[in-house]
């Protein structure tokens, strides 16, 4: 997974053409402003005219002219506001945007990938955005505000949560109670290991610390956690310990709470044979794993029941959702991409109008609906009319299953934002912490001794001096 473009913001991706299929109203929502009454940013409007705001994302031509059929809905909502879309390739995306601030030309508003925004935001490139939702009767999660030197500097345009997956099938034919989807349920880590144990089989049938267990013939696994840098942080979290200090401006992973994290992690596969070998570089686990057939559960984000599950559900999977097991401390991860407004523009409130009107629930209700994303605004987490919209759904799980895991998960106390909304270089030193652990997961090294002998790198990575 490359974690800015698969994960939150680069699903946005996805919703242009979902947003625009939602958006074919009829001919007249899609007519833009006639030229003479459009004016570029900087420009005085007379009441004829309307605040033009440039949008950039990352994507091709065709993806753009689809983002901007849904800009023209809102166009055509009101006559104070034009937005025009600027669709520019992925691959180029970041270095066209430092060249427009460097030449003071940025856009409005627009895309940025998530471990950039506290990075623009201490250079100054960013507006504040915390009166967005001023006046409105509902604002997102407080897990997904994007936070700089105390002010909210981004809002995640989606919603997503780290979770357990199971097979119910491989679950019931042996005969092993489901993982609780209830938080005060919530496995230890010491129970989670021992059902691992008892799904986890060889090819003689043997269950790992039976007389005879084949580690080398595995036919079965019992668990996989997903292994990837960010993710990663969930386990240190839990153990008492965490990569960074709450601020961000200080690294504990050196810390002996989280490298015992990150050891069990590894011990999964190393020393308690229920796990796959996952050397933590590819965003795949649950196709490799609860698709595959091949583990009883999984961990990774939500996104997975619209992205994969829903396809293998109709295939004849039949799988369920879990709240994550724990260490010390009960611990999901929040995470989504992000819109921002940037601070070269001269009208940010018409920016920030556009950005709430595009990131409402209605106008991704495809990507909701098909299990992509989640809402971000806390009333469909607490409204019941709205959650049942929301999660009755044959595209879930039950509900009152789903609704457990996941919604109430969500606004939970064990619900924190992912590392890159309150830390700078979040992607160099999730980069550096990926290539030292390799030889952990394969057991050429200790935990302690790969972070150990690294510690100063990434100190200085979360610095941004490597």
């Amino acid at each position: 997974m490359k974690t800015g473009k698969r994960l939150g913001i680069g699903l946005l991706l996805v919703t242009l053409v979902l947003s625009a299929i939602g958006c074919a109203n009829g001919g007249t929502n899609t007519a833009s402003p006639g030229s003479d009454t459009a004016n570029t940013p900087g420009e005085s409007s007379s009441k004829t005219e309307k605040v033009k705001i440039i949008y950039s994302m990352w994507g091709s031509a065709e993806e753009g002219k689809t983002t901007q059929a849904v800009a023209d809905k809102f166009n055509a909502s009101q006559d104070r506001i034009e937005v025009e879309v600027q669709a520019i390739p992925w691959e180029n995306y970041m270095t066209k945007l430092n060249t427009l601030a460097t030449a003071g030309q940025l856009p409005d508003t627009g895309m940025l990938q998530e471990g950039g925004v506290i990075q623009w935001s201490s250079e100054g490139m960013l507006n504040d955005v915390s009166s967005m939702y001023e006046g409105s009767d509902s604002k997102p999660l407080d897990s997904l505000a994007y936070k700089y030197q105390g002010n909210t500097v981004a809002y995640a345009a989606a919603n997503e949560i780290l979770l357990l997956y199971y097979n119910k099938d491989m679950f019931d034919e042996a005969k092993v109670p489901y993982p609780p989807s209830s938080l005060d349920q919530a496995w230890t880590w010491d129970e989670f290991v021992e059902t691992a144990k008892k799904l986890t089989v060889d090819k003689n049938g043997k269950h790992p610390g039976e007389d005879g267990f084949d580690s080398q013939s595995i036919v079965q696994y019992g668990a996989s956690v997903e292994n990837l840098p960010w993710q990663l942080e969930t386990w240190a979290l839990s153990n008492g310990g965490g990569f960074y200090s709450d601020e961000g401006t200080e690294v504990r992973i050196g810390e002996d709470a989280s490298i015992e994290a990150i050891q069990k992690v590894a011990d999964l596969y190393l020393k308690d044979h229920v796990a796959p070998l996952s050397v933590g570089q590819t965003d795949d686990g649950i196709q490799r794993t609860i698709i595959a057939g091949t583990v009883a559960m999984a961990t990774n984000g939500q996104w997975n029941v619209g992205t994969s599950l829903n396809t293998a559900k109709e295939e004849g999977l039949n799988y369920g959702v879990a709240v994550l097991p724990y260490m010390k401390e009960k611990v999901t991860l929040n995470t989504g991409g992000a819109n921002v407004v940037f601070s070269q523009t001269k009208h940010p409130e018409e920016a920030m109008e556009w950005l709430k009107w595009y990131n409402s629930e209605e106008n991704n209700w495809a990507l909701i609906s098909s299990g992509i994303w989640m809402p971000t605004l806390d009333k469909w987490y607490k409204d019941e009319a709205l959650t049942r919209k929301w999660v009755e759904n044959p595209n879930f799980p039950p509900y009152e299953e789903y609704k457990s895991a996941v919604v109430d998960y969500a606004q939970s106390s064990a619900a924190r934002p992912a590392a890159w909304f309150y830390t700078n270089y979040t992607s160099e030193f999730n980069t550096l912490l990926g290539s030292i652990l390799g030889d952990v997961w394969t057991g050429k090294t200790t935990a302690n001794d790969a972070i150990s002998k690294n510690l100063d790198a990434l100190k200085a990575a979360n610095k941004g001096t490597n």
